[in-house]
């Protein structure tokens, strides 16, 4: 188990190459401490555990892993399936001004078609991740306030990644000083 970089762990999901659909996430408060816990899966793609914080209102700091290959029934269980809850999404930049200029023309469509029709919110968020080129997006139990059982769930079952990344994230917690407040 390699402990990275948040960043370079949401880099690899980007990257993946798998049907961007078919990702899934829990997240919420982190056990102990400030920040937030995150695991987010795919089928193929495999599952990532990430924690991290805000270090101030500009920049957020963290540290996760790759935790499995791929997802086995009992990890399953603990993701949301499509409509279970919230979405969520990851984005990358377009890659110029004619790209940036395409996929607003895109999302024209997309929105005059959906207000044109009946259709459902997930309807409209699926079809506005795919004109985006979103390379993950899919359901999300996420709780703002709390933390979510499916958490301590994965957390037990990933207990040796849990106890790795816990520790690498103290050290950065600390070093920061958040405790202290926004810096």
């Amino acid at each position: 188990m390699r402990v990275r970089d948040w960043q370079d762990i949401v880099e690899d999901v980007a990257d993946s190459g798998v049907d961007p659909e078919g990702w899934r996430a829990v997240a919420g408060d982190r056990k102990r401490g400030v920040g937030e816990d995150l695991y987010i899966g795919h089928p193929s793609g495999g599952v990532y555990q990430l924690k991290t914080f805000a270090k101030n209102p500009f920049e957020v700091r963290g540290v996760g892993t790759r935790v499995a290959r791929k997802i086995d029934d009992e990890i399953g269980s603990f993701l949301p399936e499509k409509g279970d809850s919230g979405r969520f999404a990851v984005q990358t930049p377009p890659e110029d001004e004619n790209d940036a200029e395409q996929k607003a023309k895109n999302l024209q469509e997309v929105l005059k078609a959906h207000s044109d029709a009946p259709t459902t919110p997930g309807d409209l968020f699926d079809d506005v991740m795919a004109v985006l080129e979103s390379p993950a997006f899919g359901p999300m139990e996420y709780d703002q306030f709390d933390r979510p059982d499916e958490l301590d769930d994965l957390a037990a079952t990933f207990e040796d990644a849990e106890e790795v990344l816990e520790t690498e994230f103290e050290e950065i917690v600390d070093a920061d000083e958040v405790g202290r407040g926004f810096h």
